[in-house]
């Protein structure tokens, strides 16, 4: 029976509802099949150690163990308060905490994991995450000195460390050029041994070191190196190191994540401690 009247009326108010919602979904912006949105910048001060280990260098299995190692870990705010004597329990030795980044971020953490650490009977340090887009090496090296990143000779502190990595805010090497980037380096370096009488730990990863620096070999005659690399051996080190004095090897450890070796005993690692 063909529809009539307000029968006909109301199905085609219907009709013309449906078609405009049809439209109105059409018209809005979409992205193309299989396109992904671009990553977060993550906030400013959330940096830490090996933040960009896993994204550019991949991971690996872990390591065999070996009987000249020491078992240490490093920390930031990510982790909050600490478990140490349960890291104590397990074998841990040694710990590096983040106490700065840049010059406008001190970890409000700090002095849980830092004081810590030491209380359970560790042997700390504290680490500082370059940011050589925002100031110059030598302002960051005080700006890490004054903020928890000095050193004392107790055999119980480790020299401070620079974590010079990917950049997690921006550009991977902070928009500086091979040469540039040495430049900051040296500089921070430079200023916290002229602050404290120690030449600085110097963490980073083979890759971003090879791209951000040309590869530089300068270093390696007074700088102990802290391999950043998620797999079943350290690797490829960067060009003038033999060998490592520390290896970020996992990201995904007990209790806190991130995980590391000393390379040599625990009367080894008090001695740099001591400067020895």
């Amino acid at each position: 029976m063909p529809i009539r009247g307000s029968g006909r009326s109301a199905l085609l108010a219907a009709l013309t509802a449906v078609v405009a919602a049809l439209l109105a979904v059409l018209s809005l912006p979409h992205m193309a099949a299989g396109a992904e949105s671009p990553p977060a910048v993550p906030p400013r001060g959330s940096a830490h150690m090996g933040m960009g280990v896993v994204a550019h260098d991949g991971r690996g299995g872990l390591p065999a163990g070996r009987a000249a190692q020491t078992e240490g870990v490093d920390v930031s705010s990510h982790q909050g308060k600490v478990a140490w004597p349960t890291l104590w329990n397990s074998g841990v030795r040694w710990a590096y905490a983040k106490a700065s980044e840049g010059t406008y971020y001190t970890n409000p953490y700090f002095s849980q994991q830092y004081g810590g650490s030491y209380d359970v009977g560790m042997i700390h340090g504290a680490y500082h995450f370059a940011t050589p887009d925002t100031s110059s090496g030598t302002t960051q090296a005080n700006y890490f000195v004054d903020h928890g990143g000095g050193w004392s000779a107790d055999g119980r502190t480790l020299p401070g460390a620079l974590d010079i990595e990917w950049n997690p805010y921006g550009d991977a090497c902070y928009g500086k050029s091979p040469s540039a980037m040495v430049t900051w380096i040296r500089d921070f370096l430079n200023q916290y041994r002229a602050r404290t009488g120690r030449n600085a730990v110097l963490y980073t990863a083979t890759s971003w070191w090879k791209q951000c620096t040309g590869n530089y070999a300068g270093f390696a005659a007074t700088t102990p190196l802290w391999i950043a690399r998620y797999a079943s051996s350290a690797g490829e080190l960067p060009a003038g190191w033999s060998s490592y004095t520390m290896w970020q090897y996992t990201s995904t450890g007990p209790t806190v994540g991130d995980h590391d070796k000393f390379n040599g005993t625990l009367d080894q690692l008090r001695g740099l401690a001591l400067g020895s």
